[in-house]
Parts: structure tokens; sequence; C-alpha cells
């Protein structure tokens, strides 16, 4: 004969599991947030204080121009002349989706300051935060 189960019992049973189940962590994602949004302001930050707050001699006759607030899903830093800001970007920053597709563009990709560009851009948008 199977012993009966009443319904304290059950009731128990289920405020247990309920209570167990809620205990239980959710696992945490690993690493930096990877929207485009995130990344981005990672990249801003990495290259406000690597490249411009340090008085880099590579970007001395720069100025960044962060675009961050993008309705085309795609925020951006550009990076244009100290004296007219309003002029073609040298360089432009940007990510898209999530997780983010970084893309880099502009003359300086092509100069002999592109290689370090790509190597810093892509260690900020990682969520490493040192200089090069």
């Amino acid at each position: 004969m199977r012993p009966r189960l009443t319904v304290p019992y059950v009731l128990t049973i289920a405020t247990t599991a309920a209570l167990v189940a809620s205990c239980q962590s959710k696992p945490t994602p690993t690493g930096p947030d990877r929207s485009a949004l995130s990344t981005m302001e990672r990249v801003a930050l990495g290259a406000n204080a690597c490249w411009f707050k340090s008085a880099d001699p590579a970007f001395a006759a720069y100025k960044l121009a962060p675009e961050l607030n993008s309705f085309s899903g795609r925020p951006r830093i550009l990076v244009v002349h100290k004296g007219s800001p309003e002029s073609r970007p040298l360089l432009v920053v940007q990510a898209e989706g999530n997780p983010s597709k970084l893309d880099a563009f502009g003359p300086m990709m092509d100069s002999p300051t592109g290689p370090r560009i790509v190597h810093d851009v892509t260690r900020w948008a990682s969520g490493g935060k040192a200089c090069s």
C-alpha cells in the first residue's frame, strides 16, 4: 500500500520547490555588454583618455567628436581636425547590432597610425582599458 500524500504535505513540497527555484541564480553573462551603444561608449572613453587627454602626438592635431546618440542604430565617434571640426572626418569608428559589428574607415586608416587604431579600438571594444 502506498503512503497517502495529504494536502499540507503536498503544499509543503510545492512551496519548497518554489523556494529552491527562486534561490537558484541565473547565469550572469561574462564580459562586457556587446550592444552597439555599449561598445561605442567603451571605445569613446578609451579614445578620449588614450589619444586626446594624454596629449598623444599622433592625435595632437585632431579632436574627438562622439555621436553616440544615433537614430540610425549606428553609434559612432569621429576624429576631425581641431581647427575645423565641421570638415569631413578623418576617422569614423562605428558599431551596429547586438553583438556589435565594428567598422572603422577614413583617411587615418591608411596612415601609419591605422594599425594602432585597429589594435586600440579592438581592445577597448572588448572591455580593455589600457592605452597602447
